[in-house]
């Protein structure tokens, strides 16, 4: 078959079937040209999902007359100058106007602000229609009929009209936060509205938008993020371990303004929370970062919501070093919607979990307790240097006298304070105030000025026994064994060249690396901590990790893991019975240790009820 040149109207549906996915791909990109043409207010209307119709009306500039059969051509944009590097709109390609109207039926009333009339141009299925004058307030309008009537296979990927409604309104909060000063509202055919006021650019304003797409309890159940290294800004909030969601969708970030949805920065914040959180549990987060156009690619992609970073070790660091900073600096903090089950479990006719049956989650606890069963007669994870063996270990080594071999130790200003006969009223002036009772054998009552606080014993004491363990693991080189015969590993000539830059990171870890040869490397020594274990199947992660993200994290996650699995043994027990003074010294200690409001398995270590919630209770209020 000769080679010829494809059809204006053929290219442009070929471009449409990588940015026009589905309606909320359309809405994407008209409301990013709102955006970039400066606009204060901008609606969009939808029927039928979208499929029907979507229109969107701004108040931005507009488009000259003269410019609007431009405005529909390929690769014609007002906002790329000859660096394509220097990218400081959302929209720049010049291709989806016309990839939008090569798939369906579309107009384009505009009028500037030194025009006395507006005009109108239109194209349907890639048919350029004559400009022709209109009526029109300054600033613009699209709409876009029939979508995909002229690629009809595209149709039957179609979902319901309900889940494209729910895509395109996902698609609008998620732009909305990035523009707190523009009011945004969207109106579906099944008469739902959202409507998101304007608010100011200041931090209090960007928190309010927030607030208005994620809930009024994030902003209170939430930590500001502000950290610059190498010349990469990163604003934002993250949720308090305890306040968390069981998906990833309420994760936001942006570059440069710009909405993205990146792997690496999904995986930062991942790592971030690697050890406060549950397995099927996800932070929320609003992340911004501020860097220079030149050291981004967000040109990766038709839809423009994928991007490179020069350097992703940076950012990925970055990211990672500036949540853990926070959930430090922030102390032990309870979701406040702790407190909102609790109140809803006391309401007469709720059942024993309250509101939402938070059960399944604590089933979900508690499997992923016995699935960590540890044996520590047989396993690799045993605690090092301990002299326990066998059954001994479980008559010696959790007996009462013998649990200052998993202590965490003292920590500054804790056990010292604990120790001493403070008055009652400072210890009320604790975070988690002055101890009362003990009830049921594992919880601890306590009082402070103005809430009532409960805390899992056990759950508490393992994250303090966990951190404590963390700390000695990461403060010195990791303990290695020699192995017998070094293992021999074959790898493509890029993995082993990685793996060989990072071998130095990789010995404090207690793995012995070297080259061997074109293609292969050497494992001379493992962590004792990792017993027998998969050589082949670690390194050949590792280098997968280095490739993607340039780190050697997978090493670090599985000795945190082991370290996990000691605390949770080490830890003081339900059923034990505590002195008061042990009890506060519990408190003081979790007051002293970053992420201590959640256990290692994610379950919270205590919830506090405000004493305005009691007296509400029993009508005082």
């Amino acid at each position: 078959m000769p080679i010829r040149q494809l059809s204006e109207t053929m290219i442009n549906q070929i471009a449409a079937g990588e940015v026009i996915e589905r309606p909320a791909s359309v809405v994407k990109e008209l409301v990013e040209n709102a955006l970039d043409a400066g606009a204060s207010r901008v609606e969009i209307v939808t029927a039928g999902g979208g499929l029907n119709l979507i229109r969107v009306t701004d108040d931005g500039s507009g488009i000259p007359e003269r410019e609007l059969a431009l405005a529909i051509a390929r690769h014609c944009t007002s906002k790329l100058t000859e660096d394509i590097n220097d990218i400081r709109s959302l929209g720049f390609r010049g291709e989806a106007l016309p990839s939008i109207g090569s798939v369906s039926r579309l107009s384009i009333r505009s009028r500037t602000a030194a025009s006395d009339s507006a005009a109108e141009i239109g194209i349907e299925g890639g048919r350029v229609l004559p400009v022709r004058p209109a009526a029109a307030n300054r600033g613009t309008t699209v709409e876009v009929r029939d979508l995909f009537f002229a690629t009809p296979a595209r149709l039957k990927f179609m979902k319901g009209e309900r889940a494209e409604s729910s895509a395109t309104s996902d698609v609008v909060k998620r732009i909305a936060i990035a523009f707190p000063a523009v009011r945004f509202t969207l109106a579906g055919s099944d008469r739902s509205m959202l409507e998101l006021p304007a608010a100011d650019d200041s931090a209090a304003g960007s928190l309010r938008r927030v607030a208005q797409v994620m809930g009024a309890d994030f902003p209170d159940n939430s930590i500001a993020i502000d950290a610059t290294r190498d010349g990469v800004h990163l604003t934002g909030h993250v949720s308090i371990p305890s306040f968390t969601r069981a998906n990833a969708l309420q994760q936001y970030a942006y570059v440069n303004g710009r909405p993205v949805r990146d792997k690496l920065i999904a995986g930062a914040i991942r790592g971030a929370y690697a050890d406060v959180l549950p397995r099927d549990r996800h932070a929320v987060t609003v992340l911004f970062l501020t860097l220079d156009p030149a050291i981004v690619d967000v040109n990766v992609h038709p839809a423009k919501a994928d991007v490179r970073f020069r350097d992703p070790g940076l950012v990925r660091g970055l990211i990672v070093g500036a949540i853990r900073q926070a959930l430090a600096d922030a102390g032990v903090r309870a979701a406040t919607t702790g407190a909102a089950g609790m109140m809803a479990a006391f309401r007469p006719g709720a059942t024993s979990y309250g509101h939402g049956s938070p059960a399944n989650g604590h089933r979900s606890y508690d499997a992923a307790y016995r699935a960590s069963v540890f044996d520590p007669a047989r396993s690799s994870q045993r605690p090092l240097d301990m002299g326990f063996e066998g059954a001994d270990f479980e008559q010696r080594g959790l007996r009462e006298n013998e649990q200052a071999a998993f202590d965490a130790g003292p920590l500054a200003s804790a056990d010292a304070r604990a120790g001493q006969d403070e008055a009652a009223e400072t210890l009320l002036g604790a975070v988690l105030g002055a101890a009362r009772a003990q009830v049921h054998e594992n919880y601890i009552v306590a009082q402070t000025r103005d809430s009532l606080i409960i805390v899992d014993q056990h759950a508490a004491h393992e994250r303090l026994v966990y951190e404590a363990l963390k700390n000695a693991l990461h403060s010195r080189p990791v303990p290695s064994q020699m192995l017998l015969l070094p293992e021999i590993i074959d790898l493509p000539e890029e993995d082993a060249e990685r793996l060989a830059l990072h071998s130095e990171t990789l010995a404090r870890f207690g793995l012995g690396i070297e080259r061997f040869g074109p293609g292969a490397v050497a494992v001379r020594e493992t962590p004792s901590m990792l017993g027998e274990t998969n050589v082949q199947q670690l390194v050949r992660d590792l280098a997968d990790e280095i490739a993607d993200n340039d780190t050697v994290d997978t090493l670090k996650e599985r000795l945190d893991k082991i370290a996990a699995t000691m605390a949770c043994h080490g830890s003081v027990r339900s059923g034990r019975l505590l002195k008061a003074e042990e009890m506060n010294a519990l408190l003081r200690q979790m007051e002293a240790t970053p992420g201590s409001g959640t256990c290692n398995h994610g379950r919270p270590t205590y919830i506090e009820l405000k004493l305005a919630d009691i007296e509400r209770l029993f009508g005082r209020r």
